[in-house]
């Protein structure tokens, strides 16, 4: 593994408020949702890390975990901090709530063109930030839009996009419906 490789960074800092609980603890299939995305880095050849909110309710993790301050409560937070104590190398930010991310996908954003700061997916035109490679050089226009939508940023960022992957993969898990739906997923 190069010292430029990307590190994969799950974002559990959320507050979880339509879940009614951690969505990093959050069981599903037996699992917590944060250890399907860590499965998907591992395979993916990727070291990884977990960013969460001092308070944030975690599982028992095999990998790091750094904390965000507590304020903002915003998602671009922890790929702030994800950024500043990886550098200089690139993070893959995934959010903990998308259990069917595969590692091929983030296999992808790993080796995409290493010249583009942001390399985001993007299916019917509609960008998605998580999961995403940022660089380094995103780290100031991050940090100015912590106030801003996360898209918002996302596209003035210019992130290069790749073509549509399965939507499964982006499935986020919000709400306890949700979780239902996936636990049919999971099982089939």
């Amino acid at each position: 593994m190069s010292e430029l490789e990307p590190l994969a960074v799950v974002l559990a800092g959320g507050r979880s408020r339509r879940m009614g609980r951690s969505k990093a603890a959050a069981l599903l299939a037996g699992r917590p949702l944060a250890t399907w995305v860590l499965a998907a880095a591992t395979g993916a050849g990727l070291k990884a890390v977990v960013v969460a909110k001092p308070e944030t309710e975690l599982p028992t993790l095999a990998v790091p975990v750094w904390q965000e301050p507590a304020a903002p409560s915003h998602p671009l937070a922890g790929l702030v901090v994800a950024l500043e104590r990886a550098a200089p190398r690139p993070v893959i930010a995934l959010a903990c709530d998308m259990p069917f991310v595969t590692p091929a996908l983030l296999r992808r954003l790993a080796d995409a063109d290493a010249g583009a700061n942001v390399v985001v997916v993007s299916v019917e035109g509609r960008l998605h930030p998580f999961p995403g490679r940022y660089g380094q050089e995103a780290l100031g226009a991050l940090r100015r839009g912590l106030a801003a939508a996360v898209r918002d940023v996302v596209a003035e960022l210019g992130a290069l996009e790749l073509a549509e992957p399965n939507p499964r993969e982006l499935l986020g898990i919000n709400d306890p419906e949700a979780l239902l739906r996936a636990e049919e997923l999971a099982a089939g």
